[in-house]
């Protein structure tokens, strides 16, 4: 899978389009780096850029990019509407796929130094990568904005993370970083009106409302306000439970409601020691913010929400609690908008989800997961969703040979150029085999008799679709994996120092491509576990394609081990060389086990 960090800078500038221009040239010309949105506003002047790349080099377009707002943004002239501290004001980094938070939270810390360190800009950690509690909210660490900087950077508690304490007038300070991934999520009702639409989202929403009696159903907004007492009293704010002490409601919290009753008061806030005011009661999602409003352009009324943790709160999980909602308010919920991007784990999530109710098979390949997924949540009902547009960490399983038609891609093979070879036919051996195992363990889940083993069907075509399309990005992969040999080969040679120095790197470049054609054995080898777990479920009218799968799968592993010993003797390292061929034997014998057992079991069924 491939490696994606999302980051959204936010910049002190919203009207110069030639400023924004360099700021955002600064990211492009990192390679890797993508630039995904550049969203100025000249009420706010300030531009929000959105861009994703690995996280080996999305550091160095963010400081880039930092580096280019403190030459061009005086702050000192900076007047707009949002809340500001600095030309660079925000830099978060966001996991989005195969990378964790962890890993954000270093990159952060890195960039953060650098800013400090080269440009002379106080910077100051927050959320994930925030260096002490007290930072993790940015609204906390810019408060007093720019104009109040200058005076908090002389206070002992609010020296920054990194760089100097002194004032820096012209570039004021820059927060760094690491969140969660946000996901705006509006959910439609079959209404105009937004007082409908409020209603539900504030039973959603992790704030929650103001705790109601009497005529709360089916619109809790019309019931009557239940306020702090008088004359002391702490009632609860989900149940009718009335204590007399701070302690002892907190107490009734934690044990009935399941929560920290001092930190749902700090969040309103509420003072424990003098409530007043309305009860509040729970929203039903944590990491969830969200209002309700009426965008004419549809003609209907939206719960519009963010999430803020979709990994805790999900989208597929907080739509279907809307639909419950509304059902219960007579209203019904006729789809749902993501506006910018979605994480694939979300979408993936969803459609697995949705499945499961169906009852359907979850190991489909992943254009069909996130049509279902599409379609379960009604995200094509206002505007267009197609994935490769919207979801961020789409898995890339094509290339250019294997995007051919199949004509093609057998007509290429077979003209006087080494690649594509063996190993990329090695790889889609392969990846056939795996492709059969998902086919018959998807069309075992709805047959009579298999209700048991729903699960472990499922989980068998789950990994048979990774291992498919991990050999079908190997067919291209092994069709590159010279390039590096024949990079070297083109090195100059005529020094005894330039032929040591084209040596080595020739030899690098052998272990490289080496090390492409072994992956194909490992993933060849799982695809035949899998094809031995699955061997005895299936029904006797699928025995033959088990059979054609794992033929193919020990084929491919067989062919692709062929590539591995054949690049060894220009690797130039004997321990690499022993390490690889004993390696390749152990794969090797475990593959003819595998097949020699799933085949007789095809031939007993088969009478043969």
């Amino acid at each position: 899978m491939e490696r994606i960090v999302e980051c959204v800078p936010n910049f002190s500038e919203g009207r110069d389009a030639n400023v924004i221009g360099e700021i955002t040239g600064a990211i492009e010309r990192v390679q890797g780096s993508r630039l995904l949105d550049v969203d100025p506003g000249p009420d706010t002047n300030r531009t929000v850029v959105t861009f994703i790349g690995p996280p080996e080099t999305i550091g160095e377009a963010a400081f880039g990019a930092v580096r280019q707002a403190a030459r061009l943004i005086d702050m000192r002239r900076h007047r707009g509407a949002h809340p500001r501290f600095g030309a660079a004001d925000v830099v978060p980094f966001v996991p989005v796929a195969g990378v964790t938070m962890e890993e954000c939270v270093e990159i952060a810390r890195e960039v953060g130094r650098r800013i400090g360190e080269e440009l002379g800009i106080p910077v100051f950690l927050y959320e994930e990568a925030a260096s002490r509690p007290e930072r993790r909210s940015l609204s906390v660490v810019r408060a007093g904005e720019y104009e109040g900087l200058e005076a908090r950077l002389a206070e002992p508690e609010w020296a920054p993370d990194f760089g100097p304490k002194a004032f820096n007038p012209a570039a004021g300070a820059t927060a760094v970083g690491a969140r969660e991934f946000l996901i705006a999520y509006n959910i439609n009702l079959n209404t105009t009106d937004r007082r409908y639409a409020t209603d539900i989202a504030y039973e959603l929403r992790e704030r929650g409302r103001w705790k109601r009696s009497g005529d709360t159903k089916p619109f809790y907004y019309k019931g009557e306000i239940v306020r702090f007492p008088e004359d002391g009293g702490y009632p609860c704010g989900n149940c009718d439970v009335v204590e007399r002490s701070f302690d002892e409601l907190a107490t009734h919290y934690a044990e009935a409601h399941g929560g920290d009753l001092a930190a749902r008061y700090a969040s309103i806030p509420i003072d424990q020691e003098n409530p007043s005011g309305p009860v509040f009661r729970d929203g039903r999602f944590r990491f969830v913010k969200g209002l309700g409003w009426v965008i004419e352009e549809y003609g209907r009324a939206q719960i519009s929400l963010n999430l803020t943790k979709y990994t805790v709160s999900p989208p597929h999980e907080v739509l279907e609690a809307a639909r419950e909602e509304a059902g219960k308010r007579g209203l019904v919920v006729t789809g749902s908008e993501i506006v910018g991007l979605v994480p694939f784990e979300a979408m993936r999530w969803a459609a697995r989800f949705y499945l499961r109710r169906m009852h359907k098979s979850t190991g489909l390949p992943v254009p069909d997961l996130m049509e279902t997924a599409i379609q379960s949540m009604g995200l094509r009902e206002v505007a267009d969703f197609e994935a490769p547009d919207r979801v961020l960490g789409l898995p890339v399983v094509a290339g250019p040979s294997v995007l051919r038609p199949v004509h093609e891609f057998v007509d290429e093979v077979s003209r006087d150029t080494p690649a594509p070879g063996g190993g990329s036919v090695a790889a889609l051996a392969g990846a056939l085999g795996a492709a059969l195992t998902a086919m018959v363990a998807n069309l075992s889940v709805p047959l009579a008799g298999f209700q048991d083993q729903y699960e472990t069907l499922c989980s068998l075509a789950e990994r048979c679709q990774e291992i498919k399309d991990a050999l079908i990005r190997g067919v291209d992969d092994d069709a590159q994996a010279f390039d590096a040999v024949i990079e070297a080969m083109r090195m100059p040679k005529d020094t005894p120092e330039e032929r040591q120095a084209r040596d080595v790197a020739m030899q690098a470049g052998y272990r490289e491509a080496t090390r492409v054609p072994f992956a194909t054995v490992e993933l060849c080898v799982e695809a035949l576990r899998v094809c031995a777990e699955l061997a005895p479920l299936a029904e006797d009218p699928m025995i033959s394609d088990v059979g054609t799968a794992v033929l193919m799968a020990d084929a491919g592993a067989r062919s692709a081990a062929l590539n591995v010993r054949i690049n060894l003797p220009q690797a130039g390292d004997e321990r690499f060389a022993e390490e690889m061929s004993g390696k390749i034997e152990s794969l090797l014998g475990e593959s003819a086990e595998l097949a020699e057992a799933v085949l007789g079991e095809v031939g007993r069924r088969l009478g043969t």
